[in-house]
């Protein structure tokens, strides 16, 4: 099923300024919170969709992707939200502790397991690796959970007390005239507890920052500037929650030769000036496939593009590859053998005498040009 138009979702112009992206998605994501459409897989799924649309609009760099190849410039960027928890994850800006969340009680309950913080790091491959696929390990510095007290932050034979100002429920109700607000307890920050022995190893945290060994698969056909999700290697949770993800960005290194436009590949071919006119058979180099013949047609003219089609690189989550585009350039050489010059001489000795229609035609004219006429010289003496 064809996937609709992002700026269509939100109801937006493709010249929707970020704001206006951003008030467009919390409008459809209270529509659609399945908090106020239980049971209802249609809201589930427009909820979800809006979430995607609103991923990709409010990045610069993803949406100048789409608006430039529409959905396949953005395959691979996109998080794919299982659920609801999956977007506030994603988007804590809109949801959880703003005041969007708590006045429509949008998010986790407080004191309940929360899911933990995502991470971000960065992965730099060679340009064969992003055709061929590649793994990586990588030392990534994360919060792990404190062998000491388990997690709970609390000193061996004590445990945490039930907050004494939101009385275990994480939040406290302000009033402003005729409106409530639930905001998030300002002394155990939405947890429900405080603990007053806490561990000496982690000092109440539950956690230490450790160095962690990650090994990333990458695919074949990632594009520079995608991002892998790993599901569940980022931070721990709170309260038992499951883990964040970690967001790899791919950065590719450019090729010395091969210059790539999403699955296709470009390369330019050298070839002479015999082989021009005379047409030839030269061996072309390939990403995945060692060398490949390339056919060059009598007459061809430099700036020639000829297609090898499926040569080119992987399409990603798609079936096939790209082609490779073989671009002809006419290779001069700085130096010539006496032999090449002798005969090259002759050529162009041969040229003057055997002058074709158009090149004739064209002397002829720039003949008449100089040539004076009488009236011409008549005027200029006075006559």
């Amino acid at each position: 099923m064809a996937k609709r138009d992002y700026y269509e979702i939100l109801g937006l112009e493709k010249n929707a300024s970020d704001d206006e992206i951003k008030k467009a998605y919390r409008k459809l994501a209270l529509k659609y919170h399945p908090d106020r459409n239980p049971d209802d897989k249609d809201a589930e799924t427009k909820f979800k969709e809006a979430a995607e649309a609103y991923e990709i609009l409010s990045d610069r760099e993803k949406r100048a992707r789409y608006d430039q190849y529409g959905h396949a410039g953005v395959e691979g960027m996109v998080h794919q939200y299982r659920s609801a928890e999956d977007v506030f994850s994603a988007f804590g800006d809109l949801f959880g502790d703003s005041i969007f969340g708590d006045i429509f009680g949008f998010g986790r309950g407080r004191g309940g397991p929360a899911r933990g913080a995502s991470l971000r790091c960065k992965i730099r491959i060679t340009f064969d690796e992003a055709a061929r696929g590649v793994k990586k390990t990588i030392d990534l510095k994360r919060s792990e959970i404190c062998e000491t007290c388990s997690g709970s932050g609390c000193k061996e034979g004590s445990k945490p007390q039930k907050c004494a100002t939101c009385g275990g429920n994480g939040q406290v109700i302000q009033q402003a005239g005729f409106f409530q607000m639930r905001t998030t307890c300002p002394h155990c920050h939405g947890k429900g507890t405080q603990i007053k022995d806490p561990c000496g190893d982690c000092f109440g945290q539950g956690r230490k920052p450790k160095v962690k060994e990650i090994e990333i698969t990458v695919p074949a056909g990632v594009d520079d500037g995608m991002t892998l999700r790993l599901t569940g290697q980022g931070e721990p949770g709170e309260g038992g929650g499951p883990r964040g993800d970690l967001h790899c960005i791919i950065e590719v290194e450019p090729h010395p030769i091969f210059e790539r436009h999403e699955a296709d590949v470009y390369v330019a071919v050298p070839v002479s000036y015999s082989q021009l006119v005379l047409g030839a058979e030269v061996e072309v180099p390939t990403v995945l496939d060692g060398k490949e013949n390339l056919k060059v047609p009598r007459g061809a003219a430099p700036g020639l593009q000829i297609k090898i089609r499926g040569k080119g690189l992987p399409r990603l989550n798609y079936r096939g590859r790209g082609d490779l585009i073989c671009e002809l350039q006419l290779d001069v050489p700085k130096k010539v053998s006496t032999e090449q010059e002798s005969l090259l001489r002759e050529l162009a000795e041969m040229e003057q005498k055997e002058v074709s229609p158009r090149r004739k035609s064209w002397l002829d004219a720039i003949k008449d040009y100089f040539t004076p006429t009488i009236a011409g010289i008549a005027a200029f003496f006075g006559f």
